[in-house]
C-alpha cells in the first residue's frame, strides 16, 4: 500500500490546530516531531513545530490535501500564527516506512527501569529492567517524545499490582504495554484511529501481554462502563478538555487521571477543565514545551 506523508512546519502556538486539521481530513498516525533533530528542516528558525501524518494514496488524496492547505491558510482567522505553514508531501510505501524507522529508532531508557526498544534491535536487560518491544508503524508513541516519556515515568511511579488501567488514545500501545509490564491486572487501550488500533494489537502480541491488554477502536471513553484505578491520555489539549467530563464516570474512588500532550501555553485551559469536573491536580511534570498533569477526584 502507498501513502502520502504530510509534514507541516508551523509554530508552537498553532501546532494543536494543525494537528486537528489533519485529524479532520482523515490523516492517520498524526504526530508532533522534535524539529531540532529533523535534518530536513535544519533551516527552521522561528517555526519550532513539525506536525506529520499519513494519507492513503487513492482517488480522494488530492482533494484532502487541498482541504488541508486551505485550512492551514485560514488559521489567521482564529488569531493563530501559522509561521511558514510549509506543507511537504512525500510518497512512501509500507516497506519504506519500516526501513526509515530502522535508521533512526534505537533503544532508550525511561525512568528507573523501563527500556523501549524497536523489535529489530538487540538489547540485554540489566538489573530488573522492563523491556517494551515496539514496532510503531504509523502510530504515535515511540518513547522518544517528551509527552510519552513523562507518561511512562508517571505510570512507573503509580501502577500497583492488579490495577485496572484505561489508556485513551493508545496509539502504538506503548503505555498500555508499560502498564501491563508494571503489574496492572487489566488494561484497556482505546483509539479512534483504525491503523493505530491494528498496530497496537500487533505490539501487544509482540510483548506477550494479550491476556492483560485489550485494544479497542473507539472515540474517547465511548462504550466503556468499567471504572479504572488509572485513566491515562496522551493526546492534544482540545481532546483532553472533551475527555475531562467523562473521566469521573470511569474512575474508581482514589484513582488518578493522567493527562499529557499539553503544550505549555494552554495549561491554564486544562487546569480549568479538570477542576471544573471535580479534580484536584496533585502533580505537574514538565519537559521542554510540554506538561503532564496527575489528578484525583476531590474528596
Amino acid at each position: 500500500m502507498k501513502w502520502i506523508e504530510v509534514s507541516i512546519v508551523t509554530t508552537i502556538e498553532a501546532l494543536e490546530a494543525v494537528a486537528n486539521i489533519l485529524y479532520e481530513a482523515g490523516v492517520t498516525g498524526v504526530v508532533i516531531e522534535d524539529w531540532e533533530s529533523n535534518i530536513s528542516y535544519a533551516e527552521i528558525s522561528e517555526d519550532k513545530a513539525i506536525v506529520k501524518g499519513y494519507l492513503p494514496l487513492d482517488s480522494t488524496t488530492s482533494e484532502k490535501i487541498q482541504e488541508i492547505r486551505e485550512s492551514v491558510d485560514r488559521l489567521a482567522e482564529y488569531n493563530l500564527t501559522k509561521g511558514k505553514g510549509e506543507i511537504k508531501l512525500t510518497e512512501i510505501s509500507d516497506e519504506d516506512w519500516a526501513e526509515s524507522w530502522k535508521r533512526y529508532y534505537k533503544p532508550i531508557k525511561v525512568g528507573e527501569k523501563i527500556v523501549v526498544k524497536p523489535t529489530w534491535e538487540d538489547y540485554q536487560p540489566v538489573g530488573g529492567e522492563i523491556i517494551i518491544e515496539l514496532d510503531p508503524g504509523m502510530a504515535f508513541g515511540t518513547g522518544t517524545h517528551e509527552t510519552t516519556r513523562m507518561c511512562l515515568e508517571v505510570l512507573e511511579d503509580n501502577v500497583k499490582h492488579g490495577d485496572l488501567v484505561i489508556d485513551v488514545g493508545c496509539g502504538s500501545g506503548i503505555l498500555s504495554i508499560a502498564a501491563a509490564k508494571l503489574g496492572a491486572g487489566k488494561v484497556i487501550g482505546l483509539d479512534v484511529d483504525r491503523v493505530a488500533v491494528n498496530i497496537a494489537k500487533e505490539n501487544i502480541r509482540l510483548n506477550c501481554v494479550e491476556e492483560v491488554v485489550e485494544i479497542k477502536e473507539g472515540d474517547l471513553l465511548e462504550g466503556i462502563s468499567l471504572k479504572g484505578d488509572i485513566v491515562i491520555s496522551n493526546i492534544v489539549t482540545d481532546v483532553i478538555k472533551k475527555l475531562a467530563p467523562k473521566v469521573p464516570l470511569n474512575l474508581r474512588t482514589g484513582g488518578i487521571f493522567i493527562a499529557s500532550g499539553i503544550i505549555k501555553e494552554r495549561i491554564m485551559e486544562v487546569r480549568k477543565a479538570v477542576e471544573k469536573n471535580g479534580f484536584d491536580i496533585i502533580e505537574e511534570k514538565e519537559k521542554g514545551d510540554w506538561i503532564t498533569i496527575i489528578c484525583k477526584l476531590a474528596s
